[in-house]
C-alpha cells in the first residue's frame, strides 16, 4: 500500500478549504462540494470556523487517487494560528501550497514557503480563484518566481481569466515551449542532464524530462504550478494526477520496531483524551502497552484510521498511516511513541518551525465562581496547543496567555463558552520581550556557611549562547560528589529560574556551569529516624538555586530584547509622505522607498507593539488602498526605558522577601 501525507497551506483565504472539498468530490469521498461560505465543509468542524470562514484547528481526511492512499491535511491560513501549522508540518510527505490569483503572493505564503523549503517538503503550487475578476496569470508566475522560488515550473496555459468559464490546459509531449523550460530549470540542478543536453538534444525524450521533472520534485529542489479554481473545478483533475506523478508515496514496512509522532491532542465528547499520530515504523495495535513522554507508560484502548474521507475503527495503525489512539491520558503534542518494551527513540517530531508567540494578555472569568474551572479548561487548550504558554501568577492570582495575535483572543473566549461554559474577558495584549547575557557571571554558596540558609552547596556559572542554541546545563563537578537527585534538583530549577530574568522575561539561550556541589550526608541522632534538618533533601536544592542563579546573573548583567517584524507596505505614492511620518512615530526603520507613479512600497522593520497599532491607522492613511504584510524578523536590544514584567515567583533577587516566603524566616 502506497500512503502520502499531503499538507494544504496558504495564506488566510487563498482557498485551502475550498480546494480540499474539491479534491474530495473528484475522489469521490463527498457527493457534493461544501462551502467555506456557508459552513458546510468537511473540515471545518469547528463552530468559530463555520462562522469566521476561517481554519483554526488542522483537520484530517483521506483520499485514493489510484493506488496511493492520501491522508490530506488541511491547516489554518491566518497567522495567528501559526502553531497549528507548525505541528502538521512535521508529519508530511508532501505539500501544495495554495496562492490567489487575485490578491497573489502574501506575506504568510513567504513564511510558508521558505520552511518548506528549509525543511526540505516537496511542494506543488496551485494558483486558486482564476474564475475570480482580478485575477492574473503571466505576471502571478513572475510574483512566485520572484518571492518563493525561482524553481518553479508552469503546468499549463490558462484561459478565459475571470469568469466562470476560465479552463486550464494541461501541457504535453505537443508543446515545445515546455519541453525547453523544463530543460532550463533542471539542468540548473542536474548536471548529466545539462551535458545530454548540449550533446545533443534530441536525445532527451518527454517522457525522460517528466522523469526528471519528477525526481527533482521529490527532492524538493523544483516546483511545479498549476491553476485553476477550486469552485468551479478547473485545474484540480491535473494537480490531482500531478499529486500522484509528482510527489513521493512510498510503501511502508510495518516489520521494524513501533515508533510514531504525535501531532494534534483533542478531547472526545467524554472529555478523553485523543492523540493524533503519525506512524514512522512498524505497528501499533489495540492494548498494546505504549512508552511516551520519558517514562510514562499507558495501554491504548481504542484505535481509529483515516480512510475514504473519514476516521473508522480499526484494532492496529501501521507505517506510514495517520491514527487516532484513546487511552493514553498523560500524552502530549510533539511525543514520540513506541512500544512499552522496545528502545526509545530520539524524538521524531521536530519543532522550532516559526517563531514563537510575541504577545501575552491576562485571561479572567467574568465570574469570580469560575476560576478554579477556568484553570482545568486552560490545562486542557494548553495540551492542544502548547505554545499559548500559560504563565500563572500566584502572587497576584493571575492567569497569562500567549498570543500571536488578536483574532487568537477570540478563538479562546469562543472555546471556552461553547466548551466549557466559562466566559470570560482579557486585558489589554502586550508584547513579550527576552533577555540575554551581557556576560559572564558566577556564584556560589556553601553548605552551613551564612548567609546559607540551606544545607547545600551550590555554585555556578553562567555564560552566554548562541542564538537558538537553547539553555545548557553542564556540570565541572564529578558526577558522584553527590546523589543524582540533588544534581538534577539543581538543573529543573535553573531551567525554571530562566524563565524570568532579572527584569522578569525569560533567557532563552544561556550555558549554566555547575562548579561547586556539597551535601550533608543521611543522618539522626542516636537511636532516632531521620532527621532532615540535619541532612541534606532535594529542597535544599531546589530552595538555593535561585538566589546562587540570579547572583550570577546580576554578576553576568542582562539586556532586554523586543521583538522585531518585517513589514512591507504598499500605499498610494501621493500618501508616502504620512505613511512614513507615521511609521517614524511607531519606531519603525524603513528603507528606502520604491516610489512608482501611482504606489509605492516601503519596506523594513518595526517594532511588534507597533503592527497592531500600523493596522488601525492604515486604512485612514492610505485611503484604504494600502496592504500590509508583516512577519516576525528578529529580536533587538530595547531603546530608551527598560519593560519590566511582573515576577510570578517569590523574588530571588531580593533574599530578604525569597526567604520569608520559602522559611517563613529570614
Amino acid at each position: 500500500m502506497k500512503l502520502l501525507n499531503l499538507g494544504i497551506l496558504a495564506h488566510v483565504d487563498a482557498g485551502k478549504t475550498s480546494l480540499t472539498e474539491r479534491l474530495l468530490f473528484a475522489a469521490g469521498v463527498i457527493d457534493e462540494v461544501g462551502s467555506v461560505d456557508d459552513g458546510s465543509t468537511q473540515t471545518d468542524s469547528l463552530a468559530l470556523e463555520r462562522q469566521r470562514g476561517i481554519t483554526i484547528k488542522s483537520a484530517v481526511v483521506s483520499f485514493a487517487i489510484g493506488d496511493v492512499t492520501v491522508n490530506l491535511i488541511d491547516t489554518p491560513g491566518h497567522p495567528d494560528f501559526i502553531a497549528e501549522v507548525e505541528r502538521a508540518l512535521s508529519v508530511l510527505d508532501g505539500a501544495v501550497l495554495v496562492v490567489s490569483a487575485v490578491e497573489g503572493v502574501q506575506a504568510q505564503t513567504r513564511v510558508l514557503m521558505r520552511t518548506l523549503q528549509r525543511l526540505r517538503i516537496p511542494t506543488l503550487i496551485f494558483v486558486n480563484k482564476v474564475d475570480r475578476g482580478g485575477a492574473q496569470y503571466e505576471p502571478l508566475l513572475k510574483s512566485i518566481a520572484d518571492k518563493l522560488s525561482a524553481a518553479v515550473v508552469p503546468m499549463g496555459s490558462a484561459a478565459g481569466l475571470g469568469s466562470r468559464a476560465a479552463t486550464f490546459t494541461p501541457y504535453g509531449p505537443g508543446d515545445p515551449g515546455f519541453s525547453t523550460s523544463l530543460v532550463e530549470v533542471l539542468a540548473e540542478r542536474d548536471e548529466q542532464l545539462l551535458a545530454t543536453f548540449v550533446e545533443d538534444e534530441k536525445a532527451l525524450s518527454y517522457d525522460a524530462l517528466r522523469g526528471r521533472l519528477a525526481a527533482q520534485t521529490k527532492q524538493a529542489l523544483v516546483h511545479p504550478v498549476y491553476i485553476g479554481s477550486a469552485i468551479t473545478g478547473a485545474g484540480t483533475d491535473a494537480l490531482i494526477a500531478g499529486i500522484r506523478e509528482l510527489l513521493p508515496a512510498a510503501e511502508h514496512s510495518d516489520e521494524a520496531p513501533a515508533a510514531g509522532s504525535v501531532f494534534k491532542v483533542e478531547r472526545g465528547p467524554a472529555g478523553e483524551k485523543i492523540a493524533f499520530v503519525r506512524m514512522r515504523t512498524g505497528r501499533i495495535r489495540t492494548r498494546d502497552r505504549l512508552r511516551f513522554h520519558g517514562d510514562h507508560e499507558a495501554k491504548v484502548t481504542a484505535i481509529s484510521v483515516f480512510g475514504n474521507g473519514t476516521a473508522t475503527t480499526s484494532t492496529t495503525v501501521a507505517a506510514g498511516q495517520i491514527g487516532k489512539l484513546w487511552g493514553l491520558a498523560d500524552i502530549q503534542v510533539g511525543d514520540t511513541i513506541t512500544a512499552a518494551d522496545g528502545e526509545q527513540p530520539a524524538a521524531a517530531v521536530q519543532g522550532g518551525f516559526f517563531a514563537p508567540p510575541t504577545l501575552e494578555t491576562v485571561i479572567a472569568p467574568e465570574r469570580p465562581s469560575d476560576k478554579g474551572n477556568l484553570q482545568v479548561a486552560l490545562a486542557q487548550l494548553a495540551e492542544q496547543d502548547p505554545l499559548i504558554n500559560l504563565r500563572q501568577d500566584d502572587i497576584r492570582q493571575e492567569t497569562y496567555v500567549s498570543l500571536y495575535g488578536e483574532v487568537q483572543k477570540e478563538v479562546i473566549q469562543s472555546t471556552l463558552a461553547a466548551d466549557f461554559g466559562i466566559e470570560v474577558g482579557f486585558r489589554e495584549t502586550t508584547t513579550i520581550c527576552i533577555e540575554r547575557l551581557d556576560g559572564t557571571g558566577a556564584a556560589v554558596e556553601f553548605n552551613k556557611k551564612d548567609p546559607n540558609p540551606f544545607l547545600a552547596t551550590i555554585g555556578l556559572r553562567v555564560e552566554p549562547a548562541p542564538v537558538n542554541a537553547g539553555v545548557t546545563f553542564e556540570l565541572e563537578v564529578e558526577l558522584g560528589s553527590m546523589p543524582y537527585a540533588f544534581i538534577k534538583a539543581v538543573e529543573e530549577t535553573v531551567r525554571e529560574t530562566l524563565q524570568q530574568g532579572i527584569h522578569g522575561w525569560q533567557l532563552p539561550d544561556c550555558r549554566v556551569v555547575m562548579t561547586h556541589s556539597g551535601y550533608s550526608a543521611r543522618q539522626s541522632h542516636a537511636h532516632a529516624v531521620f532527621d532532615k534538618s540535619m541532612s541534606s533533601t532535594a529542597g535544599d536544592f531546589r530552595n538555593l538555586t535561585p538566589l546562587v542563579l540570579m547572583t550570577a546573573l546580576q554578576e553576568a548583567g542582562t539586556t532586554v530584547y523586543e521583538p522585531m517584524h518585517r513589514f512591507r507596505l504598499e500605499v498610494p505614492t501621493d500618501t508616502v509622505r504620512a505613511v512614513l511620518a507615521t511609521l517614524a512615530r511607531l519606531r519603525a526603520i524603513p528603507q528606502v522607498p520604491a516610489l512608482g507613479a501611482e504606489s509605492s512600497v516601503l519596506e523594513g522593520e518595526i517594532p511588534a507593539a507597533a503592527v497592531y497599532q500600523l493596522e488601525q491607522q492604515l486604512p485612514g492613511l492610505a485611503r484604504g488602498e494600502g496592504v500590509l504584510e508583516s512577519s516576525f524578523e528578529r529580536y533587538q536590544p530595547v531603546t530608551g526605558a527598560i519593560p519590566n514584567r511582573a515576577r510570578t515567583d517569590h523574588d530571588p533577587l531580593n533574599r530578604r522577601e525569597y526567604l520569608l516566603h520559602v522559611l517563613r524566616r529570614v
